[in-house]
């Protein structure tokens, strides 16, 4: 199988790191880095590229350009396999690390023979590594914290990664049969393990998972445990008339699932996986679905984005839950980047793209130029690219809005001057850098700019990146009330690598009044897909569409901006 566009960047980068790592030449590393960026930003399949056409990308000469044909096909290069043998295999986990790059983790080996993130954990324990000069008592604490962040998060999975597990065991169930359930179900940001329940004989079933398993840990009648990378689902099979009641089991929250048993024993009544046993006329209660069962406790079904035990409960009792917002309820993506900067779509590209999934409109959203990596736009190149957005949107079903990713600098001021975002759309507003400020310092820098008339939307308000990046230090509250008080939108980050905001503060928004906007923040055709996470977040916060701006068309979207 040949090696997609983000592997070929990704081993590219790896080349580069390496070099840094073994001390080589900083010219070579300086364009292994510089390549991986450029096949990113690709809107063609390297695999389809001759040796000419790869060497005519900037950049990228003739050797590099072999380097990538090897890559392509192989998946790796002899050169880069001979930079990995030069090094212990524990320094490349290393880079995993939040905080810790190539630079760093040169410094350690040669500095404090540290190999391995158990070695650096040590040496940072016993005090060694503040003794490097250069580093200090906060650096080896930070580097004790990015130690357990991905130690903890080694074991959890965020949205992408969950459905290509679970697309992997569904090819062993019969479409119909089964239902995933647990954190997974609820649309939780990171998923754990897998909980499936299936009403198709265990027999069967069993059989096709040995041909799709790493692993089978357990295997029985009742339930199936198997292993799927490092990955852990565990498949119930239950009887057809009690699938209702295992699947409600098995979705909630603990805290959600303590209230519903106690609303049962309130009418004499024991739930659990199977059913509802009668305390004491004996006998027990099936349900095939969940929906007989809220209706038999006098309950509308709540949905399972929202089964935490946060007031659904008594609402559901009530007759009176939200109505969540739906996929078909969103008209358009607001957070998309284009090949002008770190995307690889062009915007006629990006426009059919929007088309194909039925969007009204799309806000190009792409990087100020104080982002110099990504090739961020200076004020002329915004408005050459503005003129191409009035020639795409004269032939296109899908209005592209003309907008920036305006990066909101350290002391708070924003990356371009008030007259160019004056002429925009929409535009959204981000924090790129110096993510570990105080927390009073990182909050009045995001309040400055949400202090200005021209910010509409604040994105991935909390800087996290989940797995490798905790979020900044924010005073939410502080946020929450001056996006009320300035009118300014606050992003729902559907990436799944960010997810961000997260569903308390959703919550806590809407509740507050505030306009929530979900941007994908994709930078190729198939991220456009991952709107569904921020639906997902947006449910989980109990966000109806009224509270978001994707579910207004172009020009009340845009009356709410002026």
């Amino acid at each position: 199988m040949e090696a997609s566009n983000a592997a070929v960047a990704d081993t590219l980068t790896l080349f580069g790191q390496l070099l840094e790592i073994t001390g080589k030449d900083g010219f070579k590393i300086r364009a292994y880095y510089r390549a991986a960026e450029e096949i990113s930003r690709l809107s063609r399949d390297v695999a389809d590229m001759t040796l000419e056409e790869l060497n005519a990308i900037p950049g990228i000469g003739k050797g590099l350009a072999e380097k990538i044909q090897s890559i392509v096909a192989t998946g790796t290069h002899p050169e880069l396999e001979a930079l990995k043998a030069e090094v212990p295999p524990g320094l490349i986990e290393m880079l995993n690390l939040e905080g810790v790059g190539p630079k760093t983790v040169h410094t350690l080996w040669m500095k404090a023979g540290i190999t391995s993130i158990d070695d650096m954990e040590k040496a940072a324990r016993n005090r060694r590594i503040r003794a490097i000069r250069g580093f200090g008592e906060k650096k080896e604490q930070e580097f004790l914290q990015s130690i357990t962040r991905y130690r903890n998060q080694a074991t959890r999975m965020n949205r992408a990664e969950a459905e290509a597990v679970v697309a992997r065991v569904s090819a062993a169930l019969t479409p119909g049969t089964f239902e995933v359930a647990g954190s997974f179900r609820r649309g939780r940001s990171t998923v754990g393990d897998i909980d499936i329940v299936s009403r198709e004989p265990p027999a069967q079933v069993n059989t096709r998972l040995r041909g799709v398993a790493d692993e089978m840990i357990d295997e029985g009648e009742r339930r199936t445990s198997v292993r799927l990378g490092a990955h852990r689902v565990d498949i119930r099979f239950t009887p057809p008339r009690q699938f209702g009641s295992m699947l409600l089991y098995l979705t909630g929250s603990k805290e959600f699932n303590i209230r519903l048993r106690e609303i049962a024993i309130a009418k004499g009544l024991r739930l659990n996986e199977y059913g509802l046993e009668d305390r004491k006329a004996g006998g027990l209660r099936e349900f095939p679905d969940e929906e007989s069962i809220f209706a038999f406790l006098g309950m509308d079904r709540v949905p399972p984005e929202i089964r935490e035990d946060r007031g659904e409960i008594a609402l559901a009792q009530a007759h009176r839950l939200p109505m969540l917002v739906m996929p078909g309820d969103i008209r358009g993506d607001l957070h998309v980047h284009t090949a002008d900067t770190d995307g690889n779509l062009t915007l006629p590209q990006l426009a059919q793209a929007g088309a194909a999934r039925g969007y009204r409109y799309l806000l190009v959203s792409d990087h100020s130029a104080s982002l110099g990596i990504t090739h961020g736009l200076d004020p002329e190149r915004i408005a050459a690219q503005g003129r191409e957005i009035e020639q795409v949107n004269r032939t296109s079903p899908c209005r592209l809005l003309h907008g920036i990713e305006v990066d909101i600098l350290a002391d708070g001021t924003l990356s371009l001057p008030v007259p160019v975002l004056a002429d925009l759309d929409l535009v959204v507003a981000s924090v790129h850098s110096a993510f570990r400020q105080e927390k009073d310092v990182m909050t009045r820098r995001i309040l400055s700019a949400m202090a200005s008339d021209h910010v509409d939307i604040i994105g991935h308000p909390t800087g996290r990146l989940l797995g490798s990046r905790e979020s900044s230090l924010l005073d939410i509250d502080r946020i929450i009330d001056a996006a009320r008080d300035t009118g300014t939108a606050l992003e729902i980050n559907a990436s799944p690598l960010r997810m961000d905001l997260d569903d308390a503060p959703i919550r806590q928004a809407r509740d507050a009044g505030v306009m929530l906007a979900i941007g994908t923040d994709a930078h190729t055709a198939g991220e456009l897909d991952h709107m569904k996470y921020g639906v997902i977040l947006a449910r989980r916060g109990w966000c109806a569409p009224e509270h978001l701006l994707n579910t207004r068309d172009a020009e009340p979207l845009l009356e709410w901006a002026r």
